[in-house]
């Protein structure tokens, strides 16, 4: 009965391994432990990063500042500041300099991460820690994708799709980046967008990442080799969250009358991470 709350993350993941003796479990006390930092730390980090890559990509966003001058006011101080640094190294004092996406998450969280090919042996892509290091307890990653209530049909989206992550009530988070899955989640994307603002980011399907964080679905289960460094964690976003910096969320609700809160899932670190060190989670988590 235990496994009825929280049998698994990854449909098609236990369906291949349900046979294999050596299983990786994390275990949960209770569902309301399930959380490693508190909903805050995960909103502050989301929101630090986000604002720094909309300060970045301060050119792009003319069409909403033209519209919308109180947001460019709340963003002035920032933006002052960014220009100043940017004059400092920068030759051209005429112009803003525009990082990017990688280097704006090095210089606001210490970190860089990207997707290359995994140290497991057929294990395909992985993700790895780039430069600088990740503390534990910190969002490392998230994990992006068209989000299904329990009743939305995602049966032909699943197909062959090892990217169905399952939250804790039954939620289903689809990261696949190719196929139907793809086509869904652009199209619920531009479905939502609100005039100028976009309430998603699409940038995770392309190889050009405007929200660095959007690799989570590459993220490879543990072994008893390599034992997990980072693990799961849901997140609803609050409604008071900017809608300026909507569009670098990954995630998108299937259902376009469904008033609750976005959800997103984060990846949050167990332990300090290095730079060189690929990161591992565990497809297998047990409610007790």
């Amino acid at each position: 009965r235990r496994w009825d709350v929280y049998k698994y993350r990854f449909v098609p993941w236990l369906a291949l391994n349900l046979r294999r003796k050596r299983r990786t479990l994390r275990y949960v006390p209770e569902s309301s432990q399930d959380k490693i930092i508190s909903d805050e730390d995960v909103f502050e980090t989301l929101l630090k990063i986000f604002k720094a890559l909309f300060i970045n990509d301060f050119s792009r966003q003319a069409h909403i500042l033209a519209l919308f001058p109180e947001i460019k006011y709340k963003y002035l101080e920032l933006l002052t500041v960014e220009q100043k640094r940017s004059k400092v190294n920068s030759c051209d004092h005429q112009s803003q300099h525009v990082f990017s996406p990688e280097e704006v998450l090095f210089s606001t969280l210490g970190f860089s991460i990207t997707r290359d090919r995994s140290s497991l042996v057929s294990a395909g892509t992985g993700v790895f820690v780039t430069k600088g290091f990740v503390p534990k307890g910190m969002v490392v990653s998230m994990y992006p994708g068209t989000v299904y209530r329990k009743h939305e049909p995602i049966f032909f989206q699943s197909l062959g799709n090892p990217f169905i992550f399952r939250c804790i009530d039954g939620v289903l988070i689809d990261g696949n980046d190719k196929g139907l899955s793809r086509s869904v989640y652009r199209s619920c994307s531009r479905r939502d967008q609100l005039g100028p603002f976009q309430m998603s980011d699409e940038s995770w399907l392309t190889a050009a990442l405007q929200n660095p964080l959007a690799v989570g679905q590459y993220v490879n289960n543990c072994s008893h080799e390599k034992a997990a460094n980072v693990c799961y964690q849901e997140f609803d976003v609050p409604g008071y969250f900017p809608v300026e910096l909507k569009q670098y969320l990954p995630n998108i609700v299937y259902s376009h009358d469904i008033e609750s809160h976005p959800r997103c899932v984060v990846l949050v670190t167990l332990r300090d991470i290095k730079q060189g060190e690929e990161l591992f989670s565990n497809y297998y988590t047990l409610v007790s």
